[in-house]
C-alpha cells in the first residue's frame, strides 16, 4: 500500500475511531450522570439515533459531493423546507385529493422536483457568472426561505396521510424508513463518488480546477449537476422526514447548512475541495448525533450541547489546516 493511501485510510478511519470513543465515554458517563433509566448503547437507542441521524445525513451526504467539488451550499436549509411544504401542501390540492393515496406518489415528485429546481437555479448561477458558490447560495438561502414565508404566510403547513405515516414509520430488518432511505443513499453516492468518471471529476476539479480545465473537463454542466444532486437530496430528506411529521414550520431547516457542513468537515473533507469520503460523512452524522443524545443522556441542556458541537468542529479544522500546511513549516502550537 502507498504512504499517501495509508494517510488516507488513518483519516477516513478517524471520525470512527472517534466514534468509538464516544460510545465508551457516554456508556461510562451514563452509570454516573444519566437522567434516564436505559443504557445508552441500549438496542433501540441505536436505531433510533440512526433514525434520528437521516434528517440531516441526507443532506451531508450531497454536501459531501459539492465540498470536493470546491464548492458549498448554504441554501439547502430552506430548499428542505420549501420541499416540505410543497409536500403536504400539494396533497390538499383538489385533483390531489381525487387521487386518494395515489396522491403520495405525486406529492412525493413535486417536493424532489422543487429540490433539484433550485439546485438547479444555483448552479446555473455559479456557472454563467463566475461567482463564488458561497455567495450564490448565501443569498440562495434569503431567497428561498423568502419564498417559504411567501407559501403560506407564518403559518405552519399540515397535513396527515396515515398511509404515509405508516410507511414513513414502518421498520425492514429492524431498521426504520428513514434509516434505509439514509444508508441507500449513502451506497449511491459512494459508487458515484468512487466507480464513475463524475465522481473522479469532482475530486480533480477541486483539488485543481485550473488542471481540470485544461484537461478537457466540462466544469460548469459538471457544478450544475452536482447542485441539482444536492437540491434534490434536501427535498428528499423533506420527503423522509415530513412523511411521518405531518406538519411544517416556516423556519424548519434553519441552521441545517451548518450541522450538514458540520458533519462533512468532522467526516475528513477538505473545505478547501478535492478530498473527501462519502462513507466518513456518515460517520460524521453519526458522530454528531451520538454527542447530541449522548449529551442529553447526562443531563446536559441544548446550549452545551451546541457548544461542545462547535468547540470539536473548531478543533477539527485547526488540525486539518495544521496537517495540510504546504511545505515543510513547523506546526504552530
Amino acid at each position: 500500500m502507498k504512504l499517501e493511501n495509508r494517510g488516507d485510510l488513518v483519516k477516513q478511519s478517524a471520525i470512527w475511531g472517534f466514534i468509538l470513543v464516544e460510545l465508551a465515554f457516554f456508556s461510562i458517563a451514563g452509570e454516573y450522570m444519566s437522567v434516564s433509566d436505559k443504557a445508552f448503547m441500549d438496542f433501540d437507542n441505536m436505531l433510533l439515533l440512526l433514525k434520528q441521524s437521516a434528517p440531516i445525513g441526507i443532506i451531508a451526504l450531497g454536501m459531501t459531493v459539492i465540498m470536493i467539488n470546491g464548492n458549498i451550499d448554504l441554501s439547502v436549509g430552506a430548499t428542505y423546507a420549501l420541499s416540505a411544504i410543497v409536500l403536504l401542501d400539494s396533497m390538499t390540492w383538489p385533483f390531489m385529493q381525487d387521487l386518494g393515496d395515489w396522491s403520495i406518489p405525486l406529492a412525493w415528485l413535486f417536493a424532489l422536483a422543487t429540490g433539484a429546481i433550485l439546485g438547479a437555479i444555483n448552479g446555473l448561477i455559479v456557472w454563467k457568472t463566475g461567482v463564488d458558490a458561497f455567495i450564490v447560495t448565501l443569498g440562495a438561502m434569503l431567497g428561498f426561505r423568502g419564498l417559504v414565508f411567501m407559501y403560506n404566510g407564518e403559518q405552519p403547513t399540515s397535513h396527515l396521510n396515515w398511509s404515509l405515516v405508516d410507511f414513513a414509520e414502518a421498520q425492514f430488518l429492524g431498521l426504520h424508513t428513514a434509516t434505509w432511505f439514509l444508508l441507500g443513499a449513502a451506497l449511491l453516492l459512494w459508487f458515484l463518488m468512487t466507480k464513475t468518471v463524475h465522481g473522479r471529476n469532482a475530486y480533480a476539479i477541486g483539488n485543481n480546477r485550473e488542471a481540470a480545465v485544461n484537461a478537457g473537463i466540462r466544469v460548469g454542466p459538471h457544478f450544475l449537476w452536482n447542485f441539482i444532486l444536492v437540491g434534490f437530496l434536501a427535498a428528499l430528506s423533506a420527503v423522509v422526514f415530513y412523511s411521518e411529521s405531518g406538519s411544517v414550520n416556516p423556519n424548519d431547516g434553519m441552521l441545517f447548512e451548518l450541522w450538514a457542513i458540520t458533519a462533512v468537515v468532522l467526516g475528513g473533507t477538505k473545505l478547501t475541495g478535492g478530498y473527501g469520503s462519502i462513507i466518513s460523512t456518515l460517520g460524521g452524522v453519526i458522530a454528531i448525533q451520538l454527542m447530541r443524545k449522548g449529551l442529553g443522556h447526562i443531563g446536559a441542556d441544548t446550549e452545551t450541547v451546541n457548544l461542545v458541537i462547535g468547540l470539536i468542529l473548531i478543533a477539527v479544522l485547526f488540525i486539518d489546516h495544521q496537517v495540510n500546511r504546504k511545505g515543510k513549516e513547523e506546526l504552530k502550537v
